[in-house]
């Protein structure tokens, strides 16, 4: 990607940060999905960042 677009990447991906704990759940889980395609020995560090940044929403549990 260009240095422009990628700045924008970012500045796009802190808001996703920032504003984690408020997106509905399904949201959430796509996009970390979407984050985690291909990068399965990270997708726990990732999750456990979320997870200290925003202890767990009060989001009902999944239908199981």
């Amino acid at each position: 990607m260009s240095d422009g677009v990628d700045h924008f990447v970012g500045l796009l991906g802190r808001a996703a940060m920032d504003v984690w704990g408020d997106m509905p759940r399904d949201i959430q889980e796509a996009l970390f999905e979407t984050a985690m395609k291909g990068r399965d020995t990270e997708r726990e560090e990732l999750a456990r960042l979320l997870h200290e940044r925003h202890p767990r929403t009060l989001h009902p549990a999944r239908p199981g």
